[in-house]
């Protein structure tokens, strides 16, 4: 299931429909609502191209909380 969403910004604000995409892809990947192939989506990009985008939105790809690395790791 999908839905759009309707956007009203300032006329003065130059931002095109790619990197509105990928501001709202990155940031609910960053934030765990989407995973990476749904991110992908949403910004309309393969995985590969989304991933190589995603540190010019200073997300990390590697989206894992830290607490559970230390878990991972005290039983690794």
């Amino acid at each position: 299931m999908s839905y759009s969403v309707t956007i009203n910004l300032p006329q003065n604000v130059a931002i095109d429909n790619l990197e509105l995409s990928m501001l709202v892809a990155s940031q609910l990947y960053d934030k765990g609502k989407l995973s990476l192939g749904q991110a992908a989506d949403v910004a309309n990009l393969s995985k590969r191209t989304f991933i190589e985008l995603l540190g010019h939105y200073n997300v990390s790809v590697f989206n894992y909380p830290s607490s559970e690395i230390f878990t991972e790791m005290a039983y690794a």
